[in-house]
């Protein structure tokens, strides 16, 4: 796990030219413009990564990598307060320091096709830190004494062994006893609910009513739910089922946008915010930026919020998208439904689609993994939607191998998983071998390979890739306005 400086700084600034390539989606019918708020909070938790709080050494034995590892506890700050404890489920991925995490359901990330992502859920339920008393998981370990490092060690070792399906082993005696005691008493659990969700995350339908419902699900007891943007100055109220204004609901409420008759045709977001513990077991995934996925371990209470968008117009196309990763697809979906009375015109990764009046469609936009993506969708009364992100749904262990024994298949970049895998080597971990403090003395994350001058080396080269292909997008934008 290789804490990388400045690393994540750069990568963002990549995908931001270069993930136009990815996916472009234009309407090709025109209409009144209007400010459009659109959200980039789809629910949930969004913490930074910190450094391994609790560890030990580790040995890999692995045709793509072996050698010395730090397994351990990372923690996170959440965004608005909070802190997250985490475990590593992408064993031979670099950690990227300082990168941004969001909370995803299994399906958007390296767990959506293993079979035994219960049993990593389980382990985090059964193991350190959810049980604390260190001297009975001991006894139930048979492993002898247990502090909290050796603890944190022998969890990350059982975790692996299902994550990435490798074959690694503890340091310390202790650690490899419970690794193994987790490993082989690991159930079958189910997948926790999100902390925070908004469904649908976009709603569309005629003014002069209300339009909705968002149905809101969550672990907190409370949620306060409020406008983002003048709703006033809109015609636009925020109410219940009852049609009564409303600023808080809880699990299961349904909350409506109530337009005004006459209002302008136009669109506004409401953000649900909510304090409450992230369930255990929720993944991780780098925001925008390719890191190491990891799962949840613990939380404080921490603050999560999500988002939902209304649409709403008094004639014509009335159109509500969303998108959402697919990993088991391979890209990202984009729902679109048409609540008008005419039919909604749009182009999305090169092909036309028309969705009816009162009709649905849902469109697999193809992303190669570890790959940046970006695309908008615009329409009548100036809507328009922006997806952006980056499809993170494979281990670097479970990518397939080249010809020549390397892992293939995750993309042309510097900082694919792919490159990250091939250039693994055993860290340095130096110290007294006690505990995490020993692993970096210059207060780093712990080091598992990658040279202080790949970051140097990989931002050149990105430099010249973005050049490159934000011209070719500039230059593929300015054909396509000339032919329109």
């Amino acid at each position: 796990m290789t804490s990388v400086k400045r690393r994540g700084a750069t990568r963002l600034a990549a995908g931001a030219l270069v993930s136009g390539l990815a996916a472009v989606g234009t309407i090709v019918v025109a209409g009144p413009a209007v400010a459009v708020d659109t959200p980039r909070d789809t629910g949930g938790v969004s913490a930074t990564v910190g450094r391994i709080t609790a560890g030990s050494g580790a040995v890999v034995h692995d045709s793509r990598k072996t050698g010395d590892m730090q397994a351990g506890l990372f923690e996170m700050k959440v965004d608005g307060g909070g802190s997250l404890q985490t475990y590593c489920i992408d064993i031979l991925a670099n950690t990227v320091e300082g990168a941004k995490y969001k909370e995803v359901g299994w399906g958007e990330s390296p767990l959506h096709a293993n079979k035994n992502a219960g049993r990593i859920r389980w382990i985090l339920q059964h193991s350190y830190p959810q049980v604390n008393d260190l001297a009975a998981l001991a006894k139930d370990a048979d492993s002898g004494a247990l502090d909290a490092n050796t603890a944190a060690a022998g969890t990350q070792v059982a975790i692996w062994r299902y994550s990435d399906g490798v074959d690694v082993s503890a340091k310390d005696g202790a650690a490899q006893k419970l690794a193994d005691y987790l490993y082989q008493h690991a159930q079958d659990a189910q997948e926790p609910e999100a902390s925070l969700s908004l469904t649908p995350s976009a709603v569309s339908g005629h003014s002069g009513g209300r339009v909705g419902p968002v149905t809101v699900h969550t672990s907190a007891n409370s949620v306060t739910v409020a406008p983002l943007g003048d709703a006033q100055a809109k015609g636009v109220r925020i109410v219940d089922k009852d049609g009564k204004p409303v600023t808080a609901t809880r699990d299961g409420g349904e909350v409506w946008f109530d337009v005004r008759r006459g209002a302008r045709d136009g669109s506004l977001s409401l953000k649900a915010t909510a304090a409450t513990k992230a369930p255990v077991g929720r993944v991780l995934i780098g925001d925008r930026t390719t890191t190491q996925s990891q799962i949840l371990a613990g939380s404080s209470e921490s603050t999560v919020s999500a988002t939902a968008t209304a649409t709403w117009a008094e004639r014509g196309a009335i159109p509500a998208v969303s998108a959402k990763k697919n990993c088991a697809k391979g890209g990202v979906e984009v729902t679109t439904d048409n609540k008008g009375d005419a039919p909604f015109v749009f182009d999305l990764d090169g092909i036309r689609h028309t969705v009816p009046a009162g009709g649905s469609e849902t469109v697999l936009v193809k992303v190669a993994e570890d790959q940046a993506y970006r695309f908008e969708i615009t329409g009548p009364h100036g809507f328009s939607r922006t997806f952006s992100g980056m499809l993170d749904c494979v281990t670097a262990e479970r990518l397939p191998a080249t010809a020549d024994g390397g892992p293939a298949g995750a993309g042309p970049g510097p900082g694919t998983k792919a490159e990250r895998a091939s250039r693994m080597r055993p860290a340095s971990v130096g110290g007294t071998g006690k505990g995490v403090a020993a692993a970096s003395a210059d207060g780093d994350l712990a080091q598992t390979g990658g040279s202080r001058t790949t970051p140097t080396i990989a931002a050149t080269a990105i430099a010249l890739i973005v050049v490159g292909s934000g011209s070719v997008y500039l230059l593929r934008r300015e054909r396509a306005a000339a032919e329109k």
